[in-house]
Formats: structure tokens, sequence, C-alpha cells
């Protein structure tokens, strides 16, 4: 169910997630960052003056770079920097680096920095993820002080907070072991933030040990916050009746649970699919004081509860109650009763809430609603109603988001009604909808089949002007990645199909063997072998073995337009690679180098093939050589077949050395001829001839004597 795969298994978790802290099963007052001893006790300045002054400051900073004209532009707004003015300054510059600049200058500016200005800046580069910095001014902080500032439990906790934040667990357990080495004892405060930390990642096993440590190694006494983080992260993690055993200790150390903790039990227990003794636990919060009172976020967390067990007659029994204690449900709380009763097909009872007709209460659907509505529609398969409630969206002032138009259009193509689901997508895309802020997280894969039709109808440019707006909103498919890329290459865009190809592996995606392999035989059918050679080298870099033809295919292409560098590198590839070589290629990548003027090249690639087992068409080489008057290159080659004890043809041998006579290379000839005799050969008397005349008039006498003798045996013979 497509509405059902997001960040829950529920709809309406997912608008628990996005609503403020009063819907949260645990409110933000539960999360160490935001305790009240914690940190940053400063009220905020309330002087306009000042106020107007760092504003003007922040925006000079952020939209200029950081120079001499600048400080002085800064110091001719403010004198005498006020803290108030430094702190809210600080907290407007975008830029970390500049943050840091900003630091600096009002230190060298006269401005003496306390505890309150490390710790902002602490904290300003520890939310942008300048861990490094972040590290770097903790342990610096004395000496760039003077001493006036020592160093506290709280600048630790930011930095340990920043590390779990970007998911470094292991450092944020560095920074805790390092506070005793320097002296700085961890404070509730510390200890609360790393169980967090821990327990967000699922390290059970840490947190009970750290736990344990706190109360007998460190003399820590736990609070309310400690017991909260403990509760909630274990029943987060499967282990409610762990967190019923802190609940239950919170005594031993005087703490009182709060409408938090309770909460927090409430929605373990639903979790757990122990909602009966959930219910129990609500019954028992009216006993205990006013300040524990069930209040909105119980009675829907309950809901959920029940919902999730498919328990509506109970839900609703529920949610009468909470009406019936003058509770007002908010929109949280109908999303999810809304939710449970379209997985429970109750359709008419949700026209009576939405009707207002429970309790007499008006009810404004939102987004959340409608959608859900029309995937409950779509579900059971009333696509025209679906559409009507859309239809009604724009009368209703209720924007549809992503989620509305993936359950529309994935409904559409299920039924083969591609042209309303290209309507529809053809919208979204206009209106830009994923890439708005608000709203669920889109799902590449809800897009799928839209992807599809038109990337295999021509229409693959319009595909991927939606999928990178997904991209852009941090939603990603491999398989969509391959429907985009496949829809470019039967389109003949393979540049576009390409840089999808380059995205993918950036993304640490692997694009499989077909993917690959069609994107190599459209750049090569487009007479293009480069790219064709670059794929290909992505392929292997992916752990694919592309077909010997495939190598043939692009050494080929190379080789016909003239790519004389790209084949030799790409011959050297392949015999790295092991990959056979065909006799017919290495003579053509042999010829292209020669021709391009790449001699040695050459024969480097020649020596690597008959090292390798392998040869060329070494009388078609040569051949070629003379015909293009590269005499010399020629007899390279032949000295290189005489050394291997290749044969070939005595006239290719006369051929060169007469070839080198005439353009007056008699030494280099006579040194062939020398080494074809010392093989036993000779060449005809014509080629003695005209090598004879040639030492002769290069002043050789004493190898035109030798040759003279080899005329006059030759001559006897006959």
């Amino acid at each position: 169910m497509l509405l059902l795969r997001r960040r829950s298994s529920f709809t309406a978790t997912r608008c628990l997630s996005s609503d403020s802290s009063t819907s949260q099963p645990i409110s933000a007052s539960s999360s160490p960052e935001e305790q009240p001893q914690n940190d940053d006790q400063n009220a905020k300045p309330k002087s306009s003056n000042k106020t107007k002054t760092s504003r003007t400051m922040a925006r000079l900073i952020n939209n200029r770079p950081w120079s001499p004209d600048l400080e002085s532009s800064l110091s001719s707004l403010s004198s005498h920097l006020s803290r108030t003015t430094f702190l809210q300054t600080l907290h407007l510059i975008r830029t970390p680096a500049k943050a840091v600049h900003f630091f600096k200058w009002a230190q060298d500016s006269g401005f003496s920095h306390n505890d309150q200005s490390y710790f902002k800046l602490l904290e300003l580069l520890g939310h942008s993820r300048n861990l490094n910095a972040a590290r770097n001014l903790l342990f610096s902080i004395e000496k760039k002080s003077g001493g006036a500032v020592k160093l506290q439990d709280r600048f630790f906790n930011s930095l340990i907070r920043s590390y779990g934040q970007a998911g470094l667990i292991q450092e944020s357990i560095k920074i805790f072991m390092t506070m005793r080495s320097v002296g700085v004892s961890p404070s509730v405060v510390t200890f609360n933030s790393l169980l967090l930390i821990l327990l967000r990642r699922g390290r059970t096993t840490m947190a009970k040990k750290l736990y344990d440590e706190m109360l007998s190694t460190f003399g820590v006494t736990p609070d309310t916050y400690t017991f909260n983080i403990l509760i909630r992260g274990f029943s987060m993690n499967s282990m409610v009746d762990e967190g019923f055993r802190f609940f239950k200790e919170m005594s031993r150390f005087g703490c009182d649970p709060d409408i938090v903790t309770y909460n927090t039990l409430v929605d373990g227990l639903c979790r757990a699919g122990k909602v009966r003794i959930a219910h129990n636990l609500l019954k028992g919060m009216h006993k205990k004081s006013a300040d524990t009172n069930p209040n909105v976020v119980t009675y829907t967390t309950l809901i959920r509860g029940y919902c999730m067990k498919q328990a509506i007659s109970e839900a609703l029994g529920v949610f009468e109650e909470m009406i019936g204690r003058g509770m007002k449900p908010n929109r949280i709380t109908y999303n999810t009763l809304i939710q449970g009763l379209c997985q429970a097909r109750k359709l008419d009872k949700i026209k009576e809430i939405m009707g207002g007709m429970i309790g007499g209460e008006e009810f404004i659907p939102d987004t959340c609603t409608i959608t859900t509505l029309i995937n409950a529609h779509c579900n059971a398969g009333n696509l025209d109603e679906a559409l009507k409630i859309f239809g009604k969206m724009s009368e209703l002032q209720v924007q549809p988001d992503s989620a509305t138009y993936s359950v529309l259009i994935r409904s559409l193509c299920k039924i083969r009604d591609f042209e309303r689901g290209e309507e529809l997508f053809d919208e979204l895309s206009e209106q830009k909808i994923l890439s708005r802020d608000f709203g669920c997280m889109p799902l590449v894969a809800a897009y799928n089949p839209m992807f599809e039709y038109l990337c295999g109808n021509g229409k693959t440019e319009k595909a991927e002007r939606v999928f990178r707006q997904l991209l852009k909103r941090g939603t990603q498919d491999p398989p969509a990645f391959k429907t985009l890329i496949m829809g470019h290459c039967k389109e003949g865009t393979l540049r576009a199909g390409y840089d999808l190809l380059v995205l993918m592996l950036r993304r640490d995606f692997v694009p499989d063997a077909e993917t690959y392999e069609s994107l190599i035989e459209g750049f090569l059918w487009k007479g293009e072998p480069d790219f064709a050679h670059n794929t290909l080298e992505k392929m292997l870099k992916s752990s694919h073995l592309p077909k010997t033809s495939t190598f043939h295919s692009i050494l080929q292409a190379l080789v016909k337009h003239g790519h004389a560098r790209e084949a030799a590198t790409f011959v050297i590839m392949m015999l790295e690679r092991k990959i056979r070589q065909n006799i017919n290629l290495s003579t053509d990548t042999a010829r292209v180098l020669f021709k391009s003027g790449l001699r040695y090249t050459a024969f480097e690639i020649v020596g690597l093939l008959y090292e390798n087992g392998y040869s060329v068409k070494m009388e078609e080489l040569v051949s070629f050589l003379c015909h293009n008057l590269k005499f010399l290159e020629a007899r390279e080659l032949l000295l290189f077949s005489l050394e291997k004890h290749r044969s070939i043809d005595i006239e290719m041998y006369s051929t060169v050395i007469t070839g080198l006579c005439k353009i007056h290379r008699a030494p280099e000839a006579f040194g062939l001829y020398y080494e074809l005799t010392e093989k036993g050969s000779q060449p005809g008397l014509n080629c003695l001839r005209d090598l004879r005349i040639s030492l002769v008039a290069e002043g050789r006498s004493n190898e035109a004597e030798f040759v003279s003798k080899r005329i006059e045996r030759k001559n006897r013979d006959l």
C-alpha cells in the first residue's frame, strides 16, 4: 500500500512527526539538548537598537567576502561591541567560516569572549557539521582566552551531541572519555546526551552499561529527563519491558514521572502491540496528579495503537472518551483515526467524522486527511471517487502534496489509463510540487510506473525533469535510474543517459550489466567510441565483466575514428585483464599508431602483444609502412621478427633494404641485411647491388666490400 510506505507504517505517525512538540509521544523537552538546566541559559536580549545593529552586521557579513574593507564597515557600525550585539550577530551568520572570522575579528577589536561566546561558536560549528573545527576550538578555549575561560561540561556536551547528530557514535564516546582526562566531570546532561545518541542508534547494551557507570563510577544522579530518554529509547528498540523497569526505578531517585513519561510508556506499549495495557495505564493516569492527566497526545497515541491492531471499535471508543472529557482532538487525532478507518474500509464512518457528527465538533481536513481518503478509495477500486475528492481539494483550500499525486498516478497506471496519469504527472512537474519543503517525503518508486510509460514512449526528458526534482528532495531509487537511462538509450540521447549513470555512481548505486551494455552499444552506434570506452571503464569498476566482443567493438571503433592513443591504452587494459586479442584489430591498432606518428607507442604495443602470446600481421604492417615511406619503422619490425624467429617473406626484406637505400640510410639497410644473413637468409641480387651502391656513395667501403663478396658468391652459386 503506497501511502503506508513512509517513515512509519502509519500515515498518522508521519503527521505526528511533523507537528508541534505537543503532538509528540515524547515532548521536545525530553531531549537533553533542550533541558532547562542545559547549556545556553541566557535569555534573548530585548534591546531593539542592538538587534538592529546585529542584523545589519550579519547582513554585511553574509553578503560580502571577508576582507579588510568588511572589517572597517563592521567597526563603523559598532565602535564598542556589546555582548548582546555580538551573540545576536553570531547567531545570524550563515557561513561557519565567516562566523569564525567574526569571532576572531571581535577578539582583535578588544571584545572579551566569555564562556557564552565560546559555547555559541561551538554550537554553530557543530550544527553545520564542521566537527573538526569544533573539536579544535574546544581544546583551544583555555589558550585562546588566556586562561579566562575554563573548560566546562557544557562545551563537551555540545560536541557530544554534534557528533551524535552526525551519526559518529564512537567520536561522541571519545569526547566523553576525554572529559575525565582533562579534569572535567560529566554532568547528568552529559549522560542524557550520550544515552540519547546510543539509544537512537539501537545501542541498548551500551546504554545500559553507561547508565550503570553513571551511578556507580561517576556518582551522577539521574533526573526525569534521563528516565524519559531511557524509557523511550528502550521502547523504540522493542524492549518495552526494560522501559518499564526504568519507570519503576524513578521513585528510587526521587524523580516524579511527568506527562512525557506516561506518554512515552503508552507509545512504547502500543508499538509492542500491548494496547490493552496501554489503555489501562491511561486510565490510571487520571488517578495521579492533575499534571499527569492524559492529554491529546496520550489519546491520539492510544487511538493509533488500536488502529494498528485493526480494533476500530475500541479506537472509536477512545475517541469518544476523549471528547467526553472535554478534550478537543487535533488534526493528528483525526488523521490517525481516519487512517485506521481507511484500513478497515469503513468509509461511511469517515464521512460521519468529517461531517463533525461525533461530539458536534467541526473538522477541517488537511492534505494528510485527503490523501488518506484518496488512497482508501483507490485501494477499494473507486478511482472515480478518488478523483472527485482530488478535484474538491482546491474548494477546501487544501494543497495536494507528492503523496496525493503518487497515489493517483500509480492507480491510473495500474488500470493503464496513462493519458490521465500523464496529465497529473505534467501538473506535478509544472507546479514543482516535489520541490516543496512541506508535505510528505516523496518516494521515487511511487512514480516508477509513469517513468516506465514515458521512457517507453519517447518522453524520457519529461520523466527526467520530475526525477531530478525527486533527487533534490533527497529521494532516490536505482530502478528509476535504470528506466531513465534505458529510455535515453532508446531515444538516442546517450549523453543524457551517461550523465545519469555518473550521478547514479556518485550516489553509491551500482548499475547492472544491461544498463552499461545499452549505453556502450548506443555510443558505438552513434560513433562516439570515447564515451563507450569511459562507460566500459566504469562498468569494470562496478565489478561487471563485459563480453569479449564488447571490448573488440570498442577497440574497432577507436581505431576507425583515428583515436590512436586511446586505442593503445585500451589494448594495454585488455592485456592486463587477460582479454583475448584479435589479430586483425591488433594489426589495425599498430597501423593507426604509426599513421598518427606514435611510432614508439606502436612498437610498445606490438612488443606487449607478442609478450602475451599474441601477434600482428607483420607482413601487412610492414607493407603499409613501406607504402607510406616509413622504412625505418618497417626495419624495426623486421628486426623484431628476426629476434622472435618469425618467418617473413624474403621479398619484404628486399623491399625495406632497397627503400632505406633510396632515403640514404645505407648503414641501417646494411644492419638489417647483416642480421638477415646471420639467420641464414639472403635477399636477391638486385637488392644487394642497390645496397652496395648506396654504401659506396655514403663512404661505407668496408660494408660495401662485405656486400660485394656476398654478390660474387651468389653469382658463383648461380
